[in-house]
């Protein structure tokens, strides 16, 4: 994620996750946009792998899998983020704030929807039913990150 405060604006010092103001809507709203983006494009990449192993390689290791289906997820995720922000900045600047997010957010969310699929299927499956609760936890577990992120340290995606 990048600054996305204004030019002469002061920056935010690094706070301690406490010592700031859990209570904001504003902030939790653009958290909540801006996990939701990053949820989409991770979740094509990520699902997008676990159906493809499913249909042409169902024997292949899970954990290669996994670590693909991460891999895939955070990959399709910069490149959604650098479409969506190419169409308000250059497309190299694009390219390179996308890249700048945080992949902490991402690999969280990425390692919660594949954990979330192997407990409740046993692999690396998609089933109709665990689509829903992958999302779910795809998009809980890196929201507080997010949302302190972007109140300590004034960092954004968009």
């Amino acid at each position: 994620m990048t600054t996305a405060t204004a030019p002469n604006a002061p920056k935010p010092t690094p706070t301690k996750p406490w010592a700031i103001s859990w209570r904001c809507k504003h902030s939790w709203k653009r958290a909540s946009k801006n996990t939701a983006w990053c949820l989409l494009g991770c979740s094509i990449g990520d699902m997008g792998t676990i159906w493809a192993f499913s249909q042409y390689a169902p024997d292949a290791p899970l954990a290669l899998v996994m670590v693909l289906a991460i891999i895939n997820g955070i990959l399709t995720s910069i490149a959604l983020e650098t479409y969506i922000m190419s169409r308000q900045m250059a497309l190299t600047l694009a390219f390179k704030t996308a890249v700048g997010m945080s992949l902490i957010s991402m690999i969280s969310m990425e390692i919660a929807m594949n954990l979330v699929d192997f407990w409740l299927v046993g692999g690396a499956r998609l089933v109709w039913w665990v689509i829903p609760l992958m999302l779910l936890a795809g998009f809980v577990t890196p929201l507080p990150y997010n949302y302190w992120r972007l109140k300590a340290l004034g960092k954004a995606c968009h």
